[in-house]
């Protein structure tokens, strides 16, 4: 396995291999990365992960000062799990070389919606980072996780839109045992508030067994489930939302492929999380 830094590097390794499967992150790994590369092994002869926290992807003051920087750990962690060929961990200046990103990508009115709405910006730094990650690592797949819903939205959307010749692998949310989404930022909950945080959970599933049998009252749902919530001491939720999921529009009682949508702070952490249902 190699760890490469440079755009010159990871280019002149391309050129001499075949297929190759991306599984871009911003380090801080945890079970749930390890998926992604279990289900990039299955896709293409290689296998990429880059490592690069997105200054572009985070609003003003949110953490992107103190988001985890692990890449000695990060990478014992995938060599352990076996089956990458590169660690691509470039520096900022290295992604970013004029210090400010010029030419960005726009994505449509999806990005000031549910997390948009609260993280203005945020879609497009994503799609901007990633189209760059794209152009230098030339992926013919890239996998993503469901947790982040509405990114998997905005880059399969993007990809398609733009004509990129990459395949998107949608991979399912990876749980701890009792059911909370594994993510980088549970490690800011403190034990009691872990514990809390898989109400979440308890909600999403909840929410999809009462329209499973039938109940179309979505508006009455949310309200449930944001109520319990700031009863509980959540700090403030975001949005409790039935979407359709294929095109994340509002969810209609006609829709047979939908999402329900969470997001809500726990102390200082924001937390998001998802369930599809199939009717």
């Amino acid at each position: 396995m190699k760890i490469i830094h440079s755009i010159e590097e990871l280019r002149t390794w391309r050129a001499t291999v075949g297929s190759v499967a991306f599984v871009p992150t911003m380090g801080n790994l945890h079970a749930g990365h390890m998926t992604l590369i279990d289900a990039a092994r299955a896709e293409a002869e290689n296998i990429v992960v880059s490592i690069f926290v997105n200054r572009l992807q985070f609003g003003q003051g949110e953490d992107f000062e103190v988001y985890p920087r692990t890449l000695e750990q990060d990478a014992a962690l995938i060599a352990a799990q076996g089956g990458v060929d590169v660690i691509f961990a470039p520096d900022e200046k290295v992604l970013y070389p004029k210090v400010i990103q010029q030419y960005q990508v726009e994505p449509p009115a999806i990005q000031d919606e549910l997390c948009g709405a609260f993280r203005p910006g945020h879609f497009r730094g994503v799609a901007t980072v990633v189209t760059k990650l794209f152009n230098i690592v030339q992926p013919n797949v890239a996998c993503f996780g469901k947790k982040d819903y509405q990114q998997l939205f905005v880059i399969k959307s993007m990809v398609e839109d733009l004509n990129q010749a990459v395949k998107i692998v949608a991979v399912d949310t990876g749980r701890a045992s009792d059911g909370l989404a594994l993510s980088s930022r549970n490690g800011y909950l403190s034990a009691e508030h872990k514990l809390e945080a898989t109400r979440i959970y308890y909600h999403l599933s909840r929410m999809k067994a009462a329209i499973e049998a039938g109940d179309r009252d979505y508006e009455r749902l949310s309200a449930e489930t944001t109520n319990d919530l700031l009863a509980r001491g959540w700090v403030n939720v975001d949005y409790v939302e039935m979407r359709n999921a294929l095109s994340l529009k509002p969810a209609a009682v006609s829709d047979h492929q939908l999402v329900i949508l969470i997001a809500a702070r726990l102390g200082q952490t924001r937390l998001i999380d998802n369930i599809e249902i199939a009717l």
